[in-house]
């Protein structure tokens, strides 16, 4: 995806026992960008690349929160990239 429409970090909350498996499972679906395994409230910091957002609504209700061991997950679109990998953009 060249030309993103949406980008979207997706905080996960992962069973305890899950979180290897879950960021494993995630780290190969195609939207997705990066994943962080983190401290604090939740377990995994997901970045995701979708065409619009009916599709990241599609990604997130049937690829994400349907694997196994994740608990919940909390999505902020991202509105506009100030700066990325130490570059400013001008996006």
């Amino acid at each position: 995806m060249s030309a993103p429409g949406v980008r979207a970090i997706i905080h996960i909350f992962a069973e305890s026992n899950s979180i290897e498996k879950v960021a494993k499972n995630i780290s190969k679906l195609p939207e997705v960008i990066d994943v962080y395994e983190v401290t604090g409230e939740f377990d995994l910091i997901v970045l995701v690349v979708a065409r619009d957002i009916a599709s990241f609504r599609d990604f997130l209700k049937e690829k994400i929160l349907s694997v196994h061991g994740v608990k919940s997950a909390v999505t902020s679109i991202v509105l506009y990239t100030h700066k990325k990998e130490g570059e400013e953009t001008g996006e």
